[in-house]
């Protein structure tokens, strides 16, 4: 039963989380010193872990067959609430997607709530999501369990803009990898199948077929394996290209147009090539209204600059989660710009 008004729970949640400010920054500032690629986050899940723990949650680590997921969970009340952390960093350039401050802002909710569970009936349960880096840890936990029981879910984004709303395309990767015949350069290069020409041609391709497709669409990718040395004709070589559409059935129809432009490469040289995907498809969002208007309300309690859509479309795969069960990823301003 419910035996605290909605004001009054704000502020002790509110409290809790002001409570523990010293050791919610010093989370993020952590995880931001050390970053961990996608499945690598050995650290990061182990420091959200500690901080839960110490907050009274009883933390279950290497979830759905994922060493750096976790599941800590508090209360036993009717309604589940999930709150969502990443920490996962990209390759070269680290948190520049700011997963340390979503890591901490999803413990601080944790927090905030526990502090008002046994009062508001509610289970929490804060979900450590590895991976969202082109790995989709999500989508394997929706696919393996890690959200059973939950009502609503939600996560916020650090951006330089606040959109309760932020509007996100599907996604989905592919691996091209063409094999052609190696010879030397110069000496016999009519022996050789190039494996380097079958991926210029498709890189060529790609780049005419922009043209052709809807403005709100984007394919972009890069080479990761070009060859071997100048005077060899590359026998092997391979691309990584991100395609992207407002649904899942735009999707697939630009991704197929995609997999021609490398079929094209290997037709046109005479050599293989294999189309493989890396992760799972991201799905669009489809954020919960009720919810949007709850984190409003709240919002503009809290004094947040005013909702603004962002122009910039990303990819996420909490987009995945929102198709399941209600969903909400806000962008939440921070300075960025200055």
């Amino acid at each position: 039963m419910t035996t605290a008004s909605p004001a009054s729970a704000k502020l002790r949640a509110a409290g809790e989380v002001e409570r523990r400010r010293g050791d919610l920054v010093d989370l993020s500032h952590r995880v931001h010193a050390e970053p961990e690629l996608g499945f690598c986050e050995e650290k990061a899940s182990g420091w959200v872990a500690e901080v839960l723990r110490d907050g009274g949650f009883e933390v279950d680590l290497g979830v759905c067959d994922m060493p750096t997921a976790l599941s800590a969970t508090y209360g036993n009340g009717a309604l589940t609430l999930g709150i969502c952390a990443e920490y996962d960093a990209l390759p070269d350039i680290g948190h520049a997607c700011g997963h340390n401050v979503i890591a901490a802002a999803a413990v601080a909710a944790g927090l905030g709530l526990a502090a008002v569970a046994d009062d508001l009936d509610l289970t929490v349960k804060v979900l450590g999501c590895p991976a969202e880096e082109n790995g989709g840890g999500k989508v394997l936990l929706l696919d393996r369990g890690g959200f059973a029981g939950v009502h609503a879910a939600m996560m916020v984004h650090p951006s330089p803009d606040e959109d309760p709303a932020p509007r996100t395309l599907a996604i989905s990767d592919l691996k091209a990898t063409f094999f052609g015949r190696a010879a030397h350069a110069s000496g016999r290069p009519y022996d050789g199948i190039n494996a380097a020409d079958a991926l210029t041609i498709a890189h060529v391709a790609v780049g005419l077929l922009r043209q052709q497709i809807r403005p709100e669409e984007r394919v972009h990718g890069i080479t990761t394996r070009g060859g071997e040395a100048p005077n060899i004709i590359p026998a092997e070589t391979s691309a990584v290209y991100f395609t992207r559409a407002v649904d899942f059935e735009a999707l697939e129809a630009l991704e197929q147009r995609v997999r021609r432009c490398f079929e094209a490469g290997a037709l046109a040289t005479g050599c293989e090539v294999t189309i493989e995907p890396i992760c799972p498809p991201y799905s669009h969002f489809e954020p919960d209204a009720d919810l949007v208007a709850l984190y409003l309300d709240n919002s503009r309690d809290r004094d947040r600059p005013p909702a603004k859509a962002r122009e910039s479309l990303g990819s996420t795969d909490m987009a995945n989660v929102s198709l399941r069960i209600p969903a909400i990823q806000p962008m939440i301003a921070i300075e960025a710009e200055g």
